[in-house]
């Protein structure tokens, strides 16, 4: 095999190796953790990376479910970044501490300062403290993120029925009993679990798969290297044979 046809061979897997290794991640707007105590105090952040090559992200707002409302929100402040929460009145006033809410934070708007935006291939983090948690259920925070062009995305497609992600999800916090929240986390850790359907996991896995299959794709190829470095039985001259005897 010439050097040349080797060099080609070595980019080509080399190339798809690395595209291996870039599988798609995960980029719209999710809260962290995932899961919280029904009836608990929790600490959720928002993670909201750019999506976009040519404009900044300027402003988020997140929207809280009034159907399921939280009675105390806290924000953390944010170097660069104002926030804004909005009250409304609920409907169904709601207990907490033995003391009734008629009113709640519906809506979060966190607004950056110039300089401070979110710049391509960047992603910002927005702190919230949420509680008492509703009893059951889950929370769905629709979110709505906007561009230094004007554009805005609108994260706020609620779970489907069959499990598949929808294009552009809203984050959606699950809320467990406390029982089934110290059961898992005092039951060990699989040696290899299944991601959960609607989690941040399928990336991960499919990168998993991608860096599997790039490796696999580079050794076939060093071993096609080595064998072509070597000439054919037939080819070869033995010494023995070249000498003359007198």
């Amino acid at each position: 095999m010439s050097l040349l046809k080797r060099s080609a061979l070595v980019t080509a897997v080399v190339g798809g190796l690395t595209l291996a290794l870039a599988a798609p991640a995960s980029a719209h707007v999710t809260v962290n953790p995932n899961t919280a105590t029904a009836g608990g105090y929790t600490k959720v952040t928002f993670r909201v990376p750019n999506e976009m090559d040519t404009a900044n992200t300027t402003k988020v707002e997140i929207n809280l479910p009034v159907d399921n409302p939280v009675a105390s929100v806290s924000l953390k402040p944010l170097p660069g970044w104002t926030a804004e929460a909005v009250r409304s009145k609920l409907a169904t006033p709601i207990k907490a501490h033995d003391t009734e809410i008629t009113e709640a934070v519906t809506k979060i708007t966190w607004t950056a300062q110039p300089g401070s935006e979110i710049k391509p291939a960047q992603f910002q983090e927005f702190d919230v403290s949420l509680g008492p948690l509703p009893e059951s259920g889950q929370l769905i925070f629709k979110a709505l993120q906007t561009y230094s062009d004007g554009t805005i995305v609108r994260w706020i497609d609620e779970p489907t029925t069959d499990g598949s992600e929808p294009e552009h999800p809203a984050p959606v916090l699950k809320l467990a009993a406390a029982t089934d929240t110290a059961a898992a986390a005092a039951a060990p850790a699989p040696a290899a679990a299944a991601p959960a359907e609607g989690s941040d996991s399928g990336p991960d896995a499919v990168g998993i798969a991608g860096l599997v299959a790039g490796l696999l794709a580079l050794v076939l190829a060093l071993l096609a290297l080595q064998r072509a470095g070597r000439k054919p039985a037939d080819e070869q001259t033995p010494a023995a044979e070249a000498k003359v005897s007198v």
